[in-house]
């Protein structure tokens, strides 16, 4: 197949390039400590500084894959499919939720809704970044609200975000992990104030698992 009938399945979410793709124990948020298997998809702009997978972010480092592959291989381990990234969100997720739909498994999306939400879901981890805000309707139909606090000044961004989500959403503040001793005593005082929030830690780096 020649390179452009390769984008042009990309393009088309036929094709995403795979990263990554195993099977753990879900470490942050709502579903923390559940078994689920992780499908990364490399491509990324937003750019945090503080981001532990920069090999994400080229796209063009990471193959693209056959959806029906992937799909395949997820399928073998667990009801519970996680997308992540990079940024799931830069490809076209329809044809990929269609596939993992069609052999009813769970989808779960973990994004910072910096682009257009695409695909069907039935858990939405919103996790908006400064440099490059979420847009369209996600802030609707998220579920739950995942902010990473790496200094004080990230607390007033969470409550701006917090203000755009739906009433149902679930309201996380997270450590950045190479500050938590510092952070993490100003997020523990922050959600005794304000009780609509939850701490969310990185579980699985403290288990020592992917």
């Amino acid at each position: 197949m020649v390179k452009s009938e390769v984008l042009t399945l990309v393009d088309q979410g036929l094709r995403l390039p795979l990263m990554e793709e195993f099977y753990t124990i879900q470490g942050e948020g709502f579903h923390k400590g559940t078994a689920a298997y992780f499908i990364r998809v490399g491509g990324c702009d937003v750019g945090c500084h503080w981001c532990d997978v920069k090999e994400s972010w080229n796209a063009d480092t990471h193959p693209p894959t056959d959806i029906l592959h992937i799909v395949k291989n997820a399928a073998t381990y667990s009801d519970t499919i996680v997308v992540t990234g990079g940024e799931p969100l830069t490809w076209d997720m329809g044809p990929l939720t269609e596939a993992l739909k069609a052999k009813n498994l769970q989808t779960h999306i973990e994004t910072s809704g910096a682009y257009v939400l695409t695909g069907t879901w039935d858990w939405i981890c919103l996790s908006p970044k400064k440099n490059k805000l979420p847009v369209g309707t996600i802030y609707d139909k998220a579920d739950e609200l995942k902010v990473i606090v790496y200094n004080k000044h990230d607390l007033i961004f969470a409550e701006e975000q917090a203000a755009r989500v739906n009433k149902d959403c679930i309201l996380y503040l997270q450590p950045e992990w190479s500050v938590r001793e510092k952070v993490t005593p100003l997020i523990v005082d922050y959600v005794m104030q304000n009780p609509k929030w939850k701490v969310s830690l990185q579980t699985h780096k403290y288990l020592n698992i992917p």
